[in-house]
């Protein structure tokens, strides 16, 4: 995808004329910036929120370096989920990447994708496993495919401001799941976060290393899998010695149980992303503490 388009590319993109987008980029409707030469050049992620918040339809997404959607091909917001899980198990990167770009544009936030399409099609994904109907090798593929989709998604979400607070987070010990953690990290920079997924598999040492180093304000653990419930109890009494008295440790994944939390009660735990959003949305994160009354988190 590209990084920066022209005005003539957003006017045959959108259908409207190639001087009314100077206009809007000269009066700071859209975010622009110029050449050496003084050429208009336009950011896509701002272009995109340009679009997604004035409601306008991207007609003709190819002219923008985005996959193509024909209207016989467009998924209804109630099935994106059976068929992004069908382009999963089939290996239709192309189909999952046009269900992503469409529902991206149709102003759905980013955690509602997340919650609602990606860890839904996964969960039914796993399901078929269950039964029989698929092959470990085509969970660990929609795995990959679905992880550059993610990708995808991250270059369409506007760069957050320098001065924005910072997220950092990952996945313990023996858990390699990619996914819940590139998830977080997605949501919290579409909510403006400066936010960074620092990887699976991590000791809680250099997790705490990164915390003391980095000095984030919301540090998240993604943990889709632990080898022992008190290993993560160990792990965390780390975190804790290593995080600031203001700082939030939000704590996800479906290895984690309300048991658990109730070992660990300066977590926040969120269920879903769109819980993440929620709590990321204001601002503001600084100093919450958790009451361990939760249910089970299992978006992530």
């Amino acid at each position: 995808m590209r990084d920066l388009v022209t005005p003539r590319q957003v006017a045959q993109a959108i259908q409207v004329s190639e001087s009314s987008v100077k206009r809007w980029c000269d009066k700071g409707v859209i975010p622009t910036c110029y050449t050496a030469g003084g050429h208009r050049r336009i950011p896509l992620s701002g272009l995109l929120d340009f679009l997604r918040a004035s409601r306008r339809e991207l007609l003709h997404p190819t002219r923008l370096g985005l996959p193509s959607v024909s209207q016989q091909d467009r998924c209804p917001r109630e099935l994106a989920t059976s068929e992004f899980a069908q382009a999963l198990l089939a290996a239709d990167e192309t189909r999952c990447r046009q269900i992503a770009v469409e529902l991206f544009l149709s102003a759905p936030s980013v955690s509602a994708i997340c919650d609602d399409v990606i860890a839904a099609a996964f969960a039914e994904v796993g399901q078929r496993w269950a039964c029989g109907d698929v092959e470990v090798y085509q969970e660990r593929l929609a795995c990959e495919i679905a992880h550059r989709v993610l990708n995808d998604l991250r270059a369409l979400v506007p760069e957050p401001d320098p001065a924005a607070p910072q997220a950092i987070g990952g996945c313990p010990p023996g858990d390699f799941y990619t996914l819940g953690t590139s998830m977080a990290e997605l949501v919290l920079r579409d909510a403006g976060w400066r936010s960074v997924s620092l990887g699976t598999n991590l000791p809680y040492e250099t997790l705490a290393a990164a915390i003391r180093q980095r000095r984030p304000q919301l540090f998240w653990l993604s943990c889709s899998h632990l080898a022992e419930d008190a290993e993560l109890v160990r792990g965390y009494a780390v975190l804790v010695d290593a995080l600031e008295d203001d700082v939030t440790l939000v704590l996800g994944g479906q290895a984690v149980t309300p048991s658990l939390l109730d070992r660990m009660p300066r977590v926040v735990s969120c269920a879903t992303m769109r819980e993440l959003e929620s709590l990321a949305r204001p601002h503001q994160p600084r100093g919450v503490q958790a009451t361990g009354n939760v249910q089970t988190t299992g978006n992530w």
